[in-house]
């Protein structure tokens, strides 16, 4: 270390030694001191300056990825602020929970009418500590003009102590201790003119932040009735999911201030329609042989958006999943939220984590369509998504293209929605009392379809003030209802009740109702204020491309590594180069009215021949292949059915119309209309044809078909291998409602030539949809999906409700079921309605139950049984069972349904008179609709 003569040393430079005056020069003993000194201080200051560099740089990777950003900005002045006002936030904390909450949380729940808060401290009262700190800052242009968007890093580690006492169960417990970190939005709108400038202030949390509650008590707290349900992991989540979008805390600035409703609940920014495809590369998690083999995965995965979360199908050891999945999240604001998807492989213990990937949806909004593969981070692989921004539209004239556009789309397991509606409840007026003259707790369920969504409940009062918001996607508005209604909180009570056509909206300016609305079954004045927004979903048509022919270098391929633009409006193009031969598209349909029967012979004897009775008539038609079987009506010798059956009819020569004649007979006669009709290539007729044939309809007899669809099939190209470099034996499967067809199968080929075609009646041709699957002998190769190819001339799909119910039963009967699962309580539930022309294969008919089990698993612990029904053919049960499982477990498993009978009293020999395998995989459980099954024999149970 060089010096000057005059620089005087530094106690470090020379330390003192007691030992040597210090008017006297250094000893050698000292000096030695000294240097050994002034090593130690250099290390010491060279280790600082390396642990100083090192916790830059780790602080400045593990701060959010918007910390680096130049516009963030240090809030040390309001830190300094929030420190100061403190203590009187804790007060007016401590007033409103004694104040406000308390007696929303004993009016909730009657176990709960002794609840009090005893202690209420929010941390550091007394302290100069703060615990509340706000670690950076960043101003957002806003959406208008007339907002500001800040984003608050804020940090919260505080001993906060919140006690609380249920004196009626002698029960404390509390809080004591928490944690939260997360990023703070805080909208300041509308600005106006006028102090304060501010009219209100927004806040909420854009992304779900990180919670840690140390709580006190709370086992004695769930031991409570009541709320043993609950634990303090669901506790926790609702905290958390309250603080996020779309929940939001709306403090207004000035009185009388404009569009509340809208500002604590506004409208979404936008819709992303989120296509999850595939993934590819996934790491292998089973292992077998203690490790020594490795296995394959069984990837599912979850997508999240905010609070919205999506489960999609688990694709059983396939390290290369195709889910061809659609999901709908709402938009609340751009930019800050983000689209996660995390991918698992299932276990029966815990499920392996696999990786995953996050995107701003501004991203989205910026691109338009995106279509893309992610890489997975903290893992290996990449999922393939396809994203589409969708507008929101106040314009009803787009409906018809929305809804068109949406014909094309290949989506599932839900269908594509056409707009959204957003309900703003704001309150009721003279609702009904109680018994008693009591005041209610009023509480709102509204509903579109099989979607329902609860208001809170407002205790002790007949005129409730709710101002929630709650938001419904639409498939097709002008058919859809909103139902309202209003009860009391044990749900017991009908308050009263609002059926209302979501079309007015369509008619509606800005296709808004704002009013008051009458309820029926209710008090003469009793009525509802709400605010239905409808908003269409519509996607910007300069994103839109359509696949081009296959096979051509523009066609779609879901292997592409490159990012396109697209749409998922995949109308698929007609083919231009197919040789159908020349009888293809010429079939008519043959329509055929089983009218009545006159005199004929009764067959019933009893008493050994001596009791002449009557017959239990049906009629039998076989024409084209097809066997058609009317109902039994029981003891009449002039039956009347009036039933109607269709069959495709070609000129082919030897066609003829067979059925069971009355020629070898005495007497009796069968009385037949039939009808040929010739399709026409021409959609004009087409309401006409429906109209014709809602009049000619009867009860009795399946709906009648209003179109001929005729489908070529010639070939494929470029089908996916087998295992390694085999190519596989593939054939084509076409179904259009529960009418299909197989193609021959074409052995070890990748483009195989079918040359094959088939026809389908159509029943309802605005709804039903065309399907098309390629399999392999004897399983989907690589877990292929389900393709749905929405024919040209048809609509999306065919739910289960507009499937045809009088289906001819098969030569064994049908069993009639419900099957879906109810995912509140975690339950598969099936519904065993009815059976129908059962075999009957002795002298009396057969005594028949139904057992229900479900495979795999062959145990009691699956197996259901309905009661009995005596001497029947067409048995009514009406009978509910259950299973408790998740519904990715229920997804793999096969319900297995056998009608038996029992043989006689004394013997436990029971008679098979058909049974159905039902692979839920293929069910839409959220539906819920009652189906005709037909019944097979043992050697053929797939379901009909």
């Amino acid at each position: 270390m060089d010096r000057s003569p005059g620089d005087r040393p530094s106690a470090v430079d020379q330390p003192y030694a007691p030992s040597d005056p210090p008017d006297q020069p250094p000893t050698a003993h000292a000096k030695l001191d000294q240097k050994r000194s002034l090593r130690v201080a250099r290390q010491l200051l060279d280790d600082e300056e390396r642990l100083t560099a090192k916790t830059l740089y780790m602080s400045h990777r593990e701060l959010p990825a918007w910390v680096s950003f130049p516009d963030v900005e240090k809030a040390e002045w309001l830190n300094k602020i929030v420190a100061q006002v403190w203590p009187f936030l804790g007060q007016y904390m401590e007033k409103l929970l004694a104040k406000t909450v308390a007696p929303a949380v004993r009016g909730s729940n009657p176990h709960l009418q002794t609840f009090t808060f005893t202690r209420v401290e929010l941390g550091e009262k007394h302290s100069s500590l703060q615990p509340l700190r706000i670690i950076g800052v960043r101003v957002h242009p806003g959406q208008g003009k007339d907002q500001i968007l800040l984003d608050l890093n804020i940090s919260y580690v505080g001993d906060v102590q919140i006690d609380v006492e249920v004196k009626k169960y002698f029960c404390k417990a509390g809080v004591k201790g928490m944690q939260l970190q997360g990023v703070l939005r805080v909208i300041l709108e509308p600005l106006i003119g006028n102090l304060p400038i501010v009219g209100a202030v927004s806040m909420f949390f854009i992304r779900r932040p990180t919670l840690d509650i140390n709580w006190t008590g709370m086992t004695n707290l769930l031991d409570i009735p009541g709320l043993s349900s609950l634990s303090d992991t669901m506790i926790m989540d609702s905290i958390a999911a309250f603080l996020v979008l779309p929940n939001r805390l709306l403090v207004p600035l000035v009185p009388d201030l404009q569009d509340v409703a809208q500002l604590r609940s506004p409208l979404p920014r936008g819709i992303i329609r989120i296509h999850l495809l595939a993934a590819r590369g996934l790491s292998s998690k089973d292992k077998y042989v203690k490790g020594l083999i490795e296995g394959k995965s069984d990837p599912y995965a979850l997508v999240r958006v905010g609070t919205q979360t999506f489960c999609s199908r688990v694709i059983d050891e396939e390290l290369n999943p195709q889910w061809g999945e659609t999901y709908e999240v709402m938009v609340h604001e751009v930019p800050g939220q983000e689209i996660e998807v995390e991918v698992f492989d299932k276990d029966p213990d815990k499920d392996d984590f696999l990786g995953r990937m996050k995107l701003d949806v501004g991203k989205v909004l910026q691109a338009g369509v995106m279509d893309e593969w992610f890489p997975l981070q903290s893992g290996q692989g990449q999922v393939h998504l396809r994203l589409e921004w969708l507008s929101l539209l106040p314009d009803a004239e787009k409906l018809e293209q929305v809804l068109q556009w949406n014909r094309g789309v290949s989506s599932r397991p839900e269908p594509p929605s056409a707009a959204i509606l957003v309900v703003y409840l704001d309150r009721a007026q003279d609702l009904p009392l109680k018994k008693g003259n009591k005041e209610p707790n009023p509480m709102v369920q509204l509903s579109i379809q099989d979607v329902t969504q609860e208001s809170k409940a407002v205790y002790n009062t007949n005129g409730p003030v709710w101002e929630e918001a709650f938001r419904f996607f639409l498939q097709d508005p002008r058919s859809q209802e909103l139902d309202v209604q209003v009860k009391d909180d044990s749900r017991a009570l009908t308050l009263g009740a609002l059926t209302l056509p979501l079309a007015r909206l369509l008619t509606a300016p800005e296709l808004t109702l704002d009013q008051w609305f009458q309820l029926s079954s209710s008090g003469p004045n009793s009525r509802l204020y709400m605010k239905l927004v409808m908003r269409l979903l519509y996607l910007d048509s300069s994103e839109v491309r359509f696949p081009a022919v296959p096979g051509t270098p523009e066609a779609w391929d879901l292997d592409d590594e490159g990012p396109q633009t697209g749409s998922s409006v995949d109308v698929p193009p007609r083919p231009s180069h197919t040789t159908p031969d020349s009888n293809f598209g010429t079939e008519n349909v043959l329509r055929i009215h089983v009218l009545e029967a006159q005199d004929l012979i009764a067959k019933d004897r009893f008493l050994g021949g001596l009791v002449k009775g009557k017959s239990d008539p049906y009629v039998k038609l076989k024409l084209g292949g097809r066997s058609f079987r009317s109902r039994v009506v029981q003891e009449d010798l002039n039956p009347r059915w009036n039933e109607v059956f269709e069959v495709i009819v070609t000129s082919i020569p030897g066609q003829e119309l067979e059925w069971l004649t009355l020629e070898d007979v005495p007497s009796g006669r069968l009385h037949l209309r039939l009808e040929r009709l010739t399709p026409r290539p021409t959609a004009a007729e087409l309401e006409e044809v429906l109209q014709v044939n809602s009049l000619i309809q009867t009860q009795k007899s399946t709906e009648l078909a209003a179109a001929l669809l005729s489908v070529y099939l010639e070939r494929a190209e470029d089908l996916p291998l087998r295992k390694g470099t085999k190519p596989p034996s593939p054939y084509a499967t076409l179904a259009v409602g529960d009418t299909s067809h197989k193609t021959k199968t074409v052995s070890q080929t990748s483009a195989p030539v079918w040359d094959e075609s088939a026809s389908f009646l159509i029943r309802k041709p605005h709804f039903e949809s065309l399907e098309l699957q390629v399999p392999e002998e004897p399983e989907l190769w690589g877990g292929l999906p389900h393709i749905t190819s929405p024919a040209p001339e048809l609509r999306q799909r065919l739910t289960h409700s507009d499937s045809p119910l009088e289906a001819p039963a098969g030569p064994l009967g049908q069993v009639k079921l419900t099957v879906w699962y109810y995912s509140e309580e975690r339950k598969l539930v099936g519904i065993v309605h009815s059976c129908r022309a059962l075999r009957q294969n002795g002298r009396d008919p057969p005594d028949p139950y139904v057992s229900l089990l479900l495979l795999p698993d062959k145990n009691r612990g699956t197996k259901r049984k309905s009661s009995q029904k005596k001497r029947t053919l067409n048995p009514e049960f009406d009978e509910r069972f259950e299973w408790e499982m998740p519904l990715d477990e229920a997804l793999r498993r096969k319900l297995d349904v056998s009608v038996k009978s029992s043989s006689s009293f004394m013997s436990r020999e029971r008679e098979l008179l058909g049974k159905v395998q039902l692979d839920l995989a293929e069910i839409d459980l959220s539906q819920g609709a009652a189906q005709w099954y037909d019944l097979m024999d043992d050697k053929d149970k797939g379901s009909s």
